[in-house]
Order: structure tokens, then sequence, then C-alpha cells
């Protein structure tokens, strides 16, 4: 067997090298892009709750002054701050215990680049929780 006869074999594993590097790559810009993209969903749902807990009224109940947070209100402050960002969907928005609010958020994730690997769109969602009080 004469060397000649192996110079294919190396260009072909050059080459399902590079593709395999190059899908790697792919996957990995498409990972951090989503990452990304959550990681944004939920600055904007932290950014709507804490909107949200702001949207009370101010009652004095016995002499003592009390944040009463309202449905109305927290979903109002919340879809301000929802609207300013490109993308995001306020899906709820609602106090439990007339202290707290509670956002939830969602938006759509396209990669950049595009693959086989990799679903054409996925719907992100991020739940958020902020406390009001007087102190």
């Amino acid at each position: 067997m004469s060397r000649g006869d192996e110079d294919g074999s190396v260009l072909l594993l050059t080459i399902g090298y590079a593709l395999l590097a190059l899908v790697l790559v792919f996957v990995t810009v498409d990972a951090t892009s989503l990452y990304l993209a959550q990681k944004r969903t939920q600055a904007t749902a932290d950014a709507a709750a804490l909107a949200g807990a702001d949207g009370f009224t101010l009652e004095v109940v016995e002499g003592e002054p009390r944040a009463e947070l309202t449905d109305g209100g927290v979903r109002e402050q919340a879809r301000a701050i929802t609207a300013a960002e490109p993308g995001a969907n306020l899906v709820a928005a609602a106090t439990p215990d007339g202290v707290s609010a509670r956002v939830v958020v969602s938006s759509v994730w396209h990669p950049p680049i595009s693959t086989l690997f990799v679903p054409g769109g996925v719907t992100l969602q991020a739940t958020a929780t902020s406390r009001t009080a007087l102190e």
C-alpha cells in the first residue's frame, strides 16, 4: 500500500470536522441569543411588577396609613412598562393579596441563525412579584 492512497481520506475528515465546528458555532450563537432573550423577558417582568407595586392607593385605617393595591392599578402600571419594550406582551397583572403585584410577561424568540437543530420560534414567559409596603 502506498502513501498516495490516503490523500483523499484526510481531506474528508477535515471537511467533516469543519462542518461539525460550524454547526457547533451556530447552535452556540442561538443558545446565547435564547438566554439573552429570556433575561430580557425576565427583566421586563421585574420592571412591570415593580411599577405595578407602585400603583397603590393610600388609605388611612384607624389612624395608620395603608397602601392598597388593586388589580386595575397593577395592570395599568404594568401595561405602561410592557408597551415600552418591543416584543413584550402582558399576559397577566394582578394583586393576589392587596400588597403584592404579580405580573406575567411573554415574548417570542426567533433564532438569529436558523439551523435544523434549533426550532424556528420559542415562546418565552416570565413571572415576577413585587410587594409594596409603608415602613
